[in-house]
């Protein structure tokens, strides 16, 4: 029988949408040059400990890929949070230097650049656990304004400035920080919880989450955080979000219906307000989104109706269609919970985990290569 994650060990999120460990053959390098057309390549593992898993995933180059996770899920004195990095040859496990207990578990992951690197999750002792990197290793950030039962589940990054999501006390709330080690906390009036978060400058950005009925979107605009208007969608959450300019946006969840059961949920901004847009049928649940900033959109997640197969939606800013990898042989379960676009590269990453018959967990790196060109 297949075990269900404990909520604390693993947390679906977004942020979108990235960090690993050990080698890889350089067999797995990326390509020199962008496939004609989309093509999925065979996956690969960031090998961390038994039952391990991606929750994120961020894309610098082709060479420089960051992934966050968790190693040894299922034991909680042995657990510990992961970061792990590509340099175009092989994923290299990277620690935390200040810190040698580690994170209990890491659940986002964001770049403002090659050597300013944000990672958000939750410690050993309880706390919200920040730690910022430069390219090289992380060193944990101490926020005194945070307090045990605060919960941070995404993470973006702007040139010398980061922001948090997450909830405190029932309300959502927003950690911002800058170069110069300030910090702010605002604690959201309504009710819920924020997953995933993206910014498009220092005071341009959004969050999203939901209010435990319905799906919550929150905008930074004139330094100040605002419950933003969405379609009434009863018993829908969002889990992560994705700006590709100031007038297209995807946000991305699912639906829970009278019965229990979660359906897909995507909605699209155009500028002006969210529209709900109809992705394929099926069993499926969304976590992640990504985009190329020419209009094409990847969303990761799973169909539970077909379940060994890498699972990938593609949005061109007219249909949604699914994208599949190579049915497995063996009896398993492939989640991708997080996935990136990498630049100039025409490839897009996605992180996660397999859960095989007996429960057990390993981590999982699938590649989709894409043509550079966007459709009009």
């Amino acid at each position: 029988m297949t075990r269900r994650l404990p909520r604390r060990a693993l947390a679906l999120c977004a942020g979108g949408l990235l960090l690993l460990s050990p080698r890889l053959p350089a067999a797995h390098a990326e390509p020199a040059s962008p496939p004609a057309a989309e093509a999925w390549q065979a996956p690969t593992s960031a090998r961390l400990s038994s039952d391990g898993s991606l929750s994120d995933v961020a894309g610098v180059s082709a060479t420089s890929v960051w992934a966050v996770g968790q190693q040894s899920v299922w034991d909680i004195w042995q657990s510990r949070g992961a970061i792990t990095h590509w340099d175009g040859v092989t994923w290299t496990e990277v620690g935390i230097r200040n810190d040698p207990t580690g994170a209990g578990l890491l659940r986002s992951v964001a770049a403002a650049s090659p050597t300013e690197l944000w990672a958000v999750g939750e410690g050993h002792d309880g706390l919200p656990y920040l730690a910022r990197g430069d390219g090289a290793a992380f060193d944990r950030v101490t926020v005194d304004s945070l307090r045990v039962g605060d919960w941070l589940g995404g993470v973006a990054a702007a040139p010398s400035r980061m922001v948090a999501v997450g909830r405190r006390d029932k309300h959502p709330l927003v950690v911002t920080g800058t170069g110069g080690g300030k910090w702010k906390l605002t604690q959201l009036e309504e009710k819920g919880t924020l997953y995933g978060v993206a910014l498009a400058g220092r005071s341009d950005g959004w969050a999203v989450g939901d209010t435990g009925r319905r799906p919550l979107i929150t905008r930074l605009s004139g330094g100040r955080w605002k419950t933003f208007h969405v379609p009434d969608i009863p018993g829908g959450y969002l889990r992560d979000i994705h700006l590709d300019g100031p007038k297209r946006a995807l946000a991305v969840g699912g639906v829970y219906d009278d019965s229990g059961r979660a359906g897909p949920l995507i909605l699209s901004w155009n500028g002006k307000k969210w529209s709900r847009l109809t992705p394929p049928g099926g069993d499926v649940r969304l976590y992640g989104v990504t985009g190329d900033r020419k209009g094409r959109f990847w969303i990761s997640g799973v169909d539970l109706e077909r379940p060994g197969e890498a699972f990938l939606l593609r949005y061109d800013g007219r249909t949604v269609r699914p994208l599949r990898g190579a049915a497995a042989v063996a009896p398993r379960t492939i989640r991708l919970q997080s996935v990136a676009y990498l630049p100039g590269a025409g490839t897009v990453v996605t992180v996660g985990h397999v859960v095989d018959a007996d429960g057990r967990y390993t981590d999982v790196i699938e590649r989709l290569g894409t043509s550079e060109r966007a459709k009009p």
